[in-house]
């Protein structure tokens, strides 16, 4: 019990509903039913003597004391949460749960090889993998409900640890009856009909920054929703894309396209770990990248 009488539990019940702002959704991530957690939540309110929810009948805002209390809870629970990594970290090898965090430009192509090199190096690991873009893996980085995740670097957040992996270069995808047609310049690229993901992916970005349209969208541009369909597109003759050099051998085996290199320098991107600077497990998570990292290099060779 902590002091006042409130409970980790209902702690980490407020922080789910304030995550979700719907009560099913978040008690559907603490797996219990939607009345315990409502219970739960009542029960903290009347522990404290103030609403911390506003409930609706299709949305939960925070009141003002919510949004400050949420603060300091989530504090909290990253201390309790580093308390247990401190504990396995004086216990000799990792092993139990690791929640790792992966983009989708990166999932597909190197997980079974991720997989495969820590199951045997770390035969106790547990892994928890959840597939995201970037934006969504850092803020679970930061509030502690993920332990490490692999994204493109830099990220330039003063609270998280970057570990270098690997490079990689992009390269270009065309229907195949333009095989014999030169590469064209970034500036000429820009002017195609561009395929690339949604929003919100990292990838997206890279790419635009290559082709110089970081600041102004191509008139033609199309957007998909993941690496294999841009390259199906790219198939269809609806355009051009780009794509990293580890999603080549799974996405282009089926479809009618023409790959091409880049001249030097070429487009690429750095693939990376990050975890909080204040995980205890640091030590171990640096062994855990180094296997990583040596499975991309068995994954690109």
């Amino acid at each position: 019990m902590l002091m006042i009488g409130l409970t980790l539990k209902q702690l980490r019940y407020f922080d789910a509903l304030a995550r979700h702002r719907h009560f099913g959704h978040a008690a559907e991530t603490c797996s219990i039913s939607q009345p315990a957690l409502s219970l739960q939540i009542k029960e903290l309110e009347a522990t404290i003597g103030a609403p911390l929810v506003e409930r609706s009948a299709r949305r939960v805002r925070l009141t003002a004391l919510g949004e400050d209390f949420l603060e300091r809870a989530r504090k909290i629970l990253l201390g309790v949460d580093e308390l247990e990594e401190l504990v396995r970290a004086k216990q000799g090898p990792l092993a139990g749960r690791l929640r790792l965090g992966i983009i989708p430009t990166v999932a597909p192509y190197l997980l079974p090889e991720i997989m495969k090199a820590l199951s045997v190096r770390f035969d106790g690991l547990d892994l928890e993998l959840r597939e995201s873009v970037t934006k969504s893996l850092i803020r679970d980085l930061l509030e502690a409900r993920l332990d490490v995740a692999i994204v493109a670097l830099p990220i330039s957040e003063p609270a998280l640890r970057e570990f270098a992996l690997f490079e990689e270069s992009f390269v270009f995808v065309r229907p195949a009856k333009d095989a014999n047609l030169p590469v064209p310049s970034p500036e000429k690229l820009g002017a195609m009909r561009l395929l690339l993901l949604e929003e919100g992916h990292c990838f997206r970005d890279q790419a635009l920054s290559f082709c110089t349209l970081a600041q102004t969208q191509p008139r033609q541009m199309m957007e998909g929703s993941s690496l294999s369909t841009l390259v199906q597109m790219v198939a269809a003759g609806m355009g051009v894309t780009l794509i990293p050099e580890m999603a080549l051998s799974l996405e282009t085996r089926s479809a009618d396209v023409s790959i091409a290199r880049f001249p030097r320098p070429r487009p690429s991107r750095t693939i990376g770990m990050v975890w909080r600077k204040t995980n205890p497990l640091s030590d171990q998570l640096t062994q855990i990248g180094a296997v990583v990292r040596q499975a991309g290099q068995r994954k690109r060779n």
